[in-house]
Order: structure tokens, then sequence, then C-alpha cells
């Protein structure tokens, strides 16, 4: 096993990442939070990636920051809270590319997620959980606020009332849970996550890889800005789309299985 907080390898097109702190439930230290930015920026900048499996090591997914090692390194600062501050900006650098990125990304629950690990794991576009695993805030446990993009995206996800319960209670949610409320996209028996998880992965590479990721940014980024915006981008970006040799062959397809189908009188 790689000492890495957080492992990161790009094979046929696919960007494998992988949180690798299991022994503190991967919560992210300094060290994890640096890599998490500077893996983010390389899979938006990389043009022989198509798409992202977001995976964790290891009995939980994600608990968040890892608060006893942020405690500790505020604590030799004379300004606290400004270290927790950008040690906050730089995971939410990380995770604003990776969401505005034209990279599909697909997460694999296996485990517990709690804290600032909703965040990261709302992050990816389609998340496949396990039955085993649970969700919870925990931020008034600790006497903390929301962070790593919570009180955006897991009201986006949920709704604000179901986000307002989750955050401001202990309530913690099952899988089944979880799927009702629209926090997953699918719940799989444990043991299949993986599988299922690099299926839909396979599944972007295999088809209109580029369409897919423009479909992800058009949907991701239309939801905070003007509608005549989101218009015209979705105008460009079909007209693009129109061009690439993969619809041209599509729409043909299309078109030959629509005429032969067609009643002849």
């Amino acid at each position: 096993m790689s000492d890495d907080a957080i492992l990161f390898h790009v094979s046929d097109g696919l960007a494998h990442v992988t949180l690798n702190r299991p022994t503190r439930l991967n919560a992210v230290d300094p060290v994890a939070i640096g890599l998490w930015q500077s893996i983010a920026h390389e899979i938006d900048e990389r043009d022989d990636i198509g798409a992202v499996l977001f995976d964790a090591v290891g009995r939980a997914f994600c608990a968040g920051g890892d608060v006893v090692a942020m405690s500790g390194l505020a604590a030799a600062e004379p300004d606290a809270g400004r270290v927790i501050q950008g040690l906050a900006d730089r995971i939410h650098d990380g995770h604003r590319t990776l969401r505005e990125s034209s990279k599909p990304t697909v997460a694999a629950v296996q485990g517990p997620v709690a804290g600032g690990g909703l965040g990261f794991m709302l992050v990816a576009d389609v998340i496949i959980a396990s039955e085993a695993a649970t969700f919870a805030s925990r931020y008034s446990d600790v006497a903390l606020t929301p962070d790593c993009g919570v009180s955006t995206l897991l009201p986006e996800a949920v709704g604000t009332r179901r986000a307002l319960e989750l955050t401001l209670t202990s309530r913690t949610l099952s899988a089944a849970e979880a799927l009702d409320w629209g926090l997953v996209t699918e719940v799989v028996p444990a043991d299949a996550v993986a599988a299922r998880a690099r299926e839909v992965a396979d599944s972007w590479l295999t088809g209109a890889t580029s369409a897919f990721g423009q479909a992800k940014r058009l949907v991701r980024s239309g939801l905070g800005r003007a509608f005549q915006e989101a218009l015209d981008d979705e105008a460009r970006t079909i007209a693009a789309a129109f061009e690439t040799p993969d619809a041209q062959a599509a729409i043909a397809a299309f078109a030959g299985a629509s005429r032969a189908a067609r009643p002849r009188g």
C-alpha cells in the first residue's frame, strides 16, 4: 500500500482517484488537501482524461477534514482561523475545479460518509453507494459549520429542508434513505460497488466521451447563471457537437433506423 494520502493514476482515459487514509476514516489532513487540489487541476487540464472514478480505501469513504490534525496545526499558529481558512480554500479550489470541468465523475461509496465527506462525495456526478454506507453531517457534534461545499452541494441534491435537517441534527441516513432523498444515484450490494462504478465510467469512455463531458459541464454550470446565458452556451455547444465524427455517425445510424422502421404504403 502506498503511503500517499490520495492515490492517483490515469489509464486508457480514466483518472482513478483514491482517498488513502483508512486509519483516519479517509479524513483529509493538510497533505491530502494539497494533493486533492493539485490532482483536480491535473484532471481538468489533461486532454487524455475522459472520465474520473473516485473511491476510497478501508471501511469509510470520507469523514471530511481531519479535525485532530487541523487542530494541532492551528494550535501552533498565532492565527488559527487564518490557517483553517487557508486549508478550506484549497479544498474548495479542488472541488470547484472538478465540478466545473468537462470530465464526468463517478464516486464509489463503500462505507460511511460524514461532515465534509459529503462535499467530497457530492462533487461527483454519479454516486454509487454500498448498502452498508451511511451519511451524516456531524458538524453540530464539533461545534463547526459546513465546509467542503456542503452548504451548496447538499441542498442542491436533497433540497433546503432536508439539508437543514441533516446539518442541524445528528441524524444519520441509511443508504436506502440517501437514495430516497436523492443524495446518491444508485445503491448496490457492498461487493458490487467497485464494479458498478467502473461500469459507469467505462460507458462514458466507450461512448461519445466529449458529448458526455460537455453535457455534464452544461448541467453543472447552468444552475448558477442567467437562463439566457445558459441557452447561448447550449446553442454553441450543440453546434460544436453536431460537427464531431461521433455525432455524425450516431445521427446517420439513427436516421437509417428511423427510415427502416417507417411503415411503407
